[in-house]
């Protein structure tokens, strides 16, 4: 409170009163004090959501014919490989798709093959396995020889 003067007022009545506690109710700790006027986000997730929508993904490249069947021979020439008891190391580029959004991304992963599936169509390695159908490129020391027969 102000007097005439803008000066504040003289609460001498009051101010070495003590401080009134409650019987009924226990005191509150400092650090829920402090929470009462902690910042807190009106709109959670809302910078994920944005991240997430500026994210760019890439559609899957449909391969030409020809494509196809250059990776169906390098792929048969593998299982030949593999029968006779090898375990090729080859790289394998390939599209992986985005599990939140239309589109994915192209990754390549190099590693020794356990086997061919021809019934799930897949390429196992010992530590990871690749769809035919998402393989846009396979190469190695084994498979570079019909890149050089097409070309």
């Amino acid at each position: 409170m102000y007097n005439q003067n803008n000066d504040i007022k003289s609460y001498e009545d009051i101010i070495n009163l003590p401080h009134p506690t409650s019987k009924k109710h226990k005191s509150m700790s400092i650090h829920d004090r402090a929470a009462q006027f902690s910042p807190f986000a009106a709109l959670s997730g809302y910078e994920e959501m944005v991240s997430e929508a500026g994210r760019l993904t890439k559609e899957k490249k449909e391969l030409s014919d020809s494509e196809k069947a250059i990776l169906d021979r390098k792929i048969n020439l593998l299982k030949e490989i593999i029968n006779s008891k090898n375990t090729p190391e080859v790289t394998v580029t390939y599209f992986l798709p985005d599990p939140l959004k239309s589109g994915g991304s192209y990754e390549t992963f190099t590693g020794k093959i356990k086997k061919i599936d021809d019934i799930k169509r897949t390429v196992n390695f010992f530590d990871n396995k690749i769809y035919f159908d998402d393989i846009i490129d396979i190469s190695g020391e084994d498979v570079d020889v019909i890149d050089e027969w097409t070309t």
